[in-house]
């Protein structure tokens, strides 16, 4: 095996693990990951983020099924325009965003520079989340304004399929202050959102990029396994703290993502 295979299937563990920790947040060190250790170009690495993140939240969100946690009619309402919006980024904007992004003069930003900007750029949104780790407290219950709750649910739609994150950080504030339910309940019914949003996002992928079908489900499973540890470690660890030290994990790789692509421009 491959050195770079080998640290990105301890990557792949590392991803479950705070998966399980914590709920969230293991699925915005896919990408980095895929493309700093193994060395997969941005577009594919998106792409098989999707199908790695929609399945591990499928997996969190079959344990929260059993925990009552999900509100079924809400996550109707949102993953509608969000699933669509997901497919259409990854069917049809992905593969028309031309290769030379942006040029000014000798400065040229390529596609998969573009890609990799903006993915940094909602890990330094994810990572500030994290730090400040508000409770949430919903305090009134009032009616959905579902018109806004139809673009928001689309916007982060097309964020997911352009960065191949789940977007968890996003769905859940959406949830809690647009349609008015708890924090628990935001958080159980953000991860069958995600899960339903990344793997159709993924089947748009399956039509334009060739997928390495053993690679790609060895590192799922390995994911996976995370989870199932991480959820039993985190009977014994502060899920508050631990949260805001991922956090400031992730803001540093945020950072240093930046800084890379900036040098290779």
């Amino acid at each position: 095996m491959q050195i770079e295979y080998f640290l990105g299937y301890i990557g792949a563990l590392f991803i479950g693990l705070i998966l399980g920790l914590i709920g969230g947040g293991g699925s915005i060190l896919t990408v980095p990951i895929l493309v700093y250790l193994i060395g997969i170009n941005p577009v594919t690495a998106t792409a098989y983020s999707l199908f790695v993140v929609g399945t591990s939240a499928f997996v969190g969100t079959l344990k929260n099924i059993q925990k009552k946690l999900v509100d079924f009619k809400i996550a109707t309402v949102f993953v509608i325009p969000a699933f669509v919006a997901v497919y259409l980024t990854r069917k049809y904007l992905i593969p028309a965003i031309p290769n030379q992004f942006y040029k000014l003069n000798s400065i040229i930003i390529t596609k998969d520079i573009a890609i990799m900007m903006l993915f940094a750029i909602l890990m330094l949104m994810a990572s500030l989340a994290m730090i400040k780790t508000k409770t949430g407290v919903v305090k009134s219950k009032q009616q959905i304004n579902y018109i806004v709750f139809f673009f928001q649910a689309a916007f982060i739609g097309v964020l997911t399929g352009l960065v191949g994150a789940g977007g968890g950080f996003l769905i859940i504030p959406t949830l809690m202050f647009f349609a008015r339910i708890s924090i628990k309940k935001a958080v159980a019914t953000s991860l069958l959102i995600i899960a339903i949003n990344s793997l159709i996002g993924f089947i748009g992928d399956v039509q334009n990029i060739a997928v390495d079908w053993i690679f790609l489900l060895t590192f799922t499973i390995i994911s996976v396994i995370g989870i199932f540890i991480g959820i039993y470690l985190s009977k014994f660890i502060n899920n508050r703290l631990l949260k805001k030290g991922f956090g400031w994990f992730v803001l540093v790789m945020g950072i240093f993502i930046i800084t890379k692509e900036l040098m290779s421009i």
